[in-house]
């Protein structure tokens, strides 16, 4: 695409007899241009509030910088992906081809992103992501172009299994819905606990988004686990804490889960969260100087409380910013956007972390505790955890 654009630029200079000036002109041209940004998230539906609070994060950080990324003025172009996987190619499309961005900033769905990724490796356009999880984005269908700001699926919970080996938890029951997100956290959950010597007694699931839970809880008290671990989120989070408790198995089996279980749904669960742990890679709670205000200034400018969600968008600003600065806002020299890109540490509210091989956030993953509406902060429960990246070859 790019060579083609010279080619044209090229011949039509030689023909005036200016090439050089013609090359100068254009290059001038570039570099007082805005930066094109594309935020391809959801804004309705089920996600359409985590779509605002990355939006926010993210502009956020640029807000930090005076609203520009390498010296250079930024114009953004949005498109609502409706968490339609459908939609994911036709919707990565208009903001490469129609509006020429020359990023794109999305998304929270792993089945939209799947599109994103098609068309990031097929047009070459920059692409990092805020938060979907799916692991081929940064393994087998990883790409130089693709960054990853958030987690993967499977990170979370490989933390969670060391914490229950060293409870002596070694016979679990696992629960999660069946489809990619909770296929990926109960891998995550096997590297980290059967390694260890663990035992996944039953692998309990549902089809998403289905909520039924009454018979598998039913078949949980009958197998008697050590403990019970789950990745459930949202709504379906909220169902599932509250069957928990009301079957009887709360205090009786303890609970734990991926970060999700317990993240943005406190007010809804009463107490039926209360004591639950969870591992992520971010709390609310952490008490860094970082975080305080990160999340006093985030007040400040939304008059919203913010999440994990808010700093993973807040992360794909600072990581945008490091590889803005490093070409001093010319995209173009795409070798040197990467390198910068790659090397770069984080100086996030989560803590800092920098960038594996594969483009997926090497970071530290800490063990939390539901007490009242807040998922408090016990320890790290795994440093620098890295994703295997499994299958990535860049190139």
């Amino acid at each position: 695409m790019t060579s083609t654009r010279r080619q044209v630029l090229s011949q039509g200079a030689a023909i005036a007899g200016v090439a050089s000036a013609g090359f100068l002109a254009s290059n001038a041209s570039a570099q007082t241009s805005k930066l094109r940004v594309g935020l391809m998230l959801p804004y309705t539906g089920t996600f359409a509030q985590l779509g605002v609070a990355i939006e926010n994060g993210f502009r956020m950080a640029l807000n930090e910088q005076g609203d520009k990324l390498g010296g250079r003025e930024v114009e953004f172009f949005k498109v609502d992906d409706e968490s339609e996987p459908a939609k994911g190619i036709e919707n990565a499309n208009k903001l490469v081809q129609r509006d020429k961005v020359d990023v794109i900033i999305g998304t929270v769905h792993s089945g939209v992103q799947m599109g994103i990724q098609k068309v990031a490796r097929d047009s070459g356009v920059l692409s990092i992501i805020p938060n979907a999880g799916l692991h081929a984005a940064t393994r087998s269908l990883c790409a130089p172009n693709v960054f990853r700001t958030s987690f993967t699926n499977g990170q979370p919970t490989q933390a969670l299994g060391p914490v229950l080996l060293a409870k002596g938890q070694k016979k679990v029951v696992w629960i999660s819905w069946k489809y990619a997100a909770g296929d990926e956290s109960l891998e995550g959950f096997k590297a980290g606990f059967v390694s260890g010597g663990g035992t996944i007694v039953k692998e309990l699931g549902l089809p998403f988004p289905n909520v039924e839970f009454q018979a598998l809880l039913t078949e949980i008290a009958s197998l008697k686990p050590d403990a019970v671990v789950c990745f459930f989120s949202g709504g379906g989070a909220v169902k599932f804490l509250k069957d928990y408790a009301a079957a009887g198995l709360k205090g009786k089996i303890p609970l734990y889960g991926s970060g999700f279980l317990t993240e943005g749904v406190l007010d809804a669960t009463g107490t039926a969260a209360e004591g639950v742990m969870t591992t992520l890679h971010y709390a609310d709670s952490l008490n860094t100087p970082r975080n305080k205000a990160f999340r006093l200034a985030y007040v400040k400018t939304y008059k919203l409380q913010p999440d994990v969600f808010a700093v993973q968008g807040y992360d794909a600003g600072l990581l945008l910013i490091k590889g803005a600065n490093a070409v001093k806002g010319d995209f173009t020299k795409k070798v040197d956007l990467y390198k910068a890109m790659e090397g770069a540490v984080i100086d996030s509210p989560r803590g800092k972390w920098t960038m594996s091989k594969a483009h997926n956030p090497i970071q530290d993953i800490y063990l939390r505790v539901v007490e009242g509406k807040e998922n408090k902060v016990l320890s790290i429960a795994a440093k620098a955890l890295a994703d295997s990246g499994a299958g990535c070859k860049m190139g």
